[in-house]
């Protein structure tokens, strides 16, 4: 199994040139599932490791996301971005002191976006948002500087009245004050992202896919993507499907277990899964 320092290379060679689908595992059967498949990093996800744990997104203690991004990170052989939220803490200071705890996880990526989950005040102010990133950059170089930070625009997300141009403004800071990666999740329209490359280039952009797109990866490719995530969209994909068939258990049918993953495929990729990691030790 590759070395957390040999992750970390991959991952920042990844982001070098071309474009790269990175999956949103929800758990560890999930990431290795993934990884069989031969994606070449993965990226957890808030929402879902939220709603396995049955609370709602951000509703997960700083502990626990930390205990599961190692998780997740001990599982895969390939490079694991983490989904911190707002690194759990509002201070510049504590944001730093957080993104250390993040990266003895073992993660080759770290994401920190400026939404600060209340009601009212949807957004840090812009300049401490500047100083939250540059806290979290200050914490990565001081561990070495070899991990990824993502600093995240959620301008889309909470309903600010001129997202684009909220988001262009912040991500520009952001890039500035030493994100390597720029992410602005909500923007579907091809303007609104091919703007959003242009104004942090020649830093790489993630770019969110939660719902079917008529954009295939090649077109993100064109439009200067470099790499493109789906968020939460495979555990709610997945709660679909239980929720489905649960609903009509409940109605006195089974219709719903149609749908249902073979047993058989899934013990047998499982137990070789498992011979292939033990064979490694």
């Amino acid at each position: 199994m590759p070395s957390v320092a040999e992750k970390r290379r991959t991952f920042r060679d990844l982001h070098e040139a071309g474009c790269f689908v990175i999956p949103n595992p929800f758990d560890v059967g999930s990431a290795r599932w993934l990884q069989g498949l031969g994606f070449p990093a993965l990226a957890t996800t808030s929402s879902g490791v939220a709603f396995a744990a049955g609370l709602p997104d951000g509703g997960i203690s700083r502990d626990d996301m930390l205990a599961h991004i190692a998780a997740l990170v001990d599982a895969a052989d390939m490079p694991v971005n983490a989904d911190y939220l707002n690194a759990f803490a509002d201070d510049p200071n504590d944001v730093a002191e957080n993104v250390t705890a993040c990266i003895a996880t073992g993660a080759a990526g770290i994401s920190v976006e400026d939404s600060t989950g209340r009601a009212g005040e949807p957004l840090y102010d812009a300049d401490l948002a500047v100083e939250r990133v540059r806290a979290a950059r200050k914490a990565i170089d001081k561990a070495g500087g070899d991990v990824l930070l993502v600093a995240r625009a959620e301008c889309f997300l909470t309903g600010h009245a001129d997202p684009l141009e909220e988001a262009l403004r912040r991500l520009k800071r952001f890039a500035d004050a030493g994100a390597d990666v720029l992410y602005a999740p909500g923007p579907r329209q091809r303007e609104q992202i091919e703007r959003i490359v242009a104004a942090v280039a020649p830093k790489p952009v993630n770019v969110l896919v939660s719902a079917p797109s008529d954009f295939t990866v090649a077109d993100f490719a064109a439009m200067g993507v470099r790499r493109i995530s789906v968020g939460g969209a495979l555990s709610r994909a997945a709660w679909g499907g239980f929720m489905r068939a649960a609903e009509e258990l409940k109605a006195g049918r089974f219709d719903g277990l149609a749908g249902a993953a073979k047993h058989a495929d899934l013990d047998r990729f499982f137990a070789a899964d498992q011979h292939q990691r033990e064979g490694r030790t």
